[in-house]
């Protein structure tokens, strides 16, 4: 008998931890703003040509909260199983030019991860201009 605990997919934690910022978004409303993209979705080939005619790029993180703190303009974030996946150079192109300009970029394992990252990250300060 196999008494291994299978480890969620990437979409599953991708599902959890939006499940987890609606529960938390009453006390923390930027959440309204977390957005998450379907690069890790598998598509047909019909939808495949579409979804990158329409916008779809390859490598581009899983996660993002356009809210700014910090110093950073938003913070992205790249969700990977608890174990295995790795981060792909098309990925790690990607985070490079987030970084430059501006962002925030973690790779995180599990949904676990990506919240106690979000929740780090609202908590530092906003910092304003002044005009």
């Amino acid at each position: 008998m196999n008494n291994k605990i299978p480890i969620p997919k990437e979409y599953d934690e991708q599902v959890m931890l939006f499940e987890w910022a609606d529960l938390m978004s009453a006390r923390h409303p930027e959440l309204y703003l977390l957005t998450g993209s379907l690069n890790g979705v598998r598509l047909t080939i019909g939808q495949a040509v579409k979804a990158k005619r329409a916008g779809m790029k390859k490598g581009y993180p899983d996660i993002h909260l356009p809210v700014s703190r910090g110093g950073f303009h938003s913070l992205y974030i790249e969700l990977k199983r608890l174990k295995g996946g790795r981060v792909e150079p098309e990925q790690k192109a990607w985070h490079g030019r987030l970084r430059l300009e501006g962002n925030k970029v973690m790779v995180c394992r599990g949904s676990v991860e990506a919240s106690e990252v979000i929740m780090d990250y609202l908590s530092k300060n906003i910092l304003k201009e002044v005009y």
